[in-house]
């Protein structure tokens, strides 16, 4: 279930942090975590474009930091807070992919586990 992947996500991702500590960029935290999927030989799209519709016209495109095993959104930050903004960001990706679950992981914390959301739609 979604569940177990999310939870296995946050692992890995825990795992990266405390490997590396807080307070790089996010694109080195991306990297690190897309090399943890390929070990784990997990199905993953990094960088994966999506459409944005209005009214049903395509209006333009975006991308999202990972789709995992075609369920799970995951978007990293290494930001100083996690806005509100972010959340709402990420619920605008779950919609326009048709997904239930995302994940919103923050790298610059003292502990990952705080930093990270899980949101349902």
């Amino acid at each position: 279930p979604l569940k177990d992947i999310t939870e296995q996500i946050i692992a890995w991702a825990i795992e990266v942090y405390k490997t590396l500590g807080p307070g790089l960029l996010e694109s080195v935290y991306e990297e690190a975590l897309a090399g943890g999927f390929e070990l784990r030989r997990i199905c993953f799209e990094r960088q994966k474009e999506i459409g944005l519709k209005y009214k049903g016209r395509e209006i333009g495109k975006h991308r999202i930091d990972y789709l995992v095993k075609n369920q799970v959104i995951v978007e990293l930050k290494a930001v100083e807070t996690i806005h509100k903004i972010y959340e709402a960001q990420l619920l605008t990706y779950l919609r326009a992919l048709d997904k239930s679950v995302g994940l919103l992981m923050n790298f610059n914390v003292e502990r990952l586990k705080t930093g990270t959301k899980r949101l349902i739609l």
